[in-house]
């Protein structure tokens, strides 16, 4: 089965090779991972944090490069190390693929703790 992704608004384009600005920046993500956000007035400068997330929470490796590109590793890996939650796959995916040791995120140091239940 072959799934394909279908963007919700015409200025989607997939990830290419270009130059990268501002703008092209936005248009080459998937809105979809912006759902609750007014995508048109997406800043790569000043909404870096969740673009971050959302990317790599939710994205694809190609549009993992292009952010990688465009924002430089350390950025990311500066970012990605401050965020409260990361799911555990992510997690272990990123602290292997950048090589920053999971001890170094800050989801996680500071997991929540769900105590087992009576029984």
């Amino acid at each position: 089965m072959t799934i394909i992704r279908q963007p919700i608004t015409e200025n989607y384009q997939p990830v290419s090779a270009g130059v990268l600005t501002d703008n092209s920046l936005i248009h080459q993500l998937n809105p979809v991972y912006f759902w609750d956000l007014d995508y048109e007035k997406l800043d790569p400068i000043n909404s870096r944090r969740i673009i971050i997330e959302r990317v790599f929470t939710l994205g694809n490796l190609n549009e993992v490069k292009l952010l990688t590109r465009f924002y430089g590793k350390e950025a990311i890996i500066k970012t990605l190390c401050g965020l409260t939650y990361i799911d555990p796959k992510t997690l272990n995916f990123f602290s292997v693929v950048l090589g920053v040791p999971k001890k170094n995120f800050k989801c996680y140091t500071q997991r929540q703790l769900t105590g087992k239940r009576w029984t």
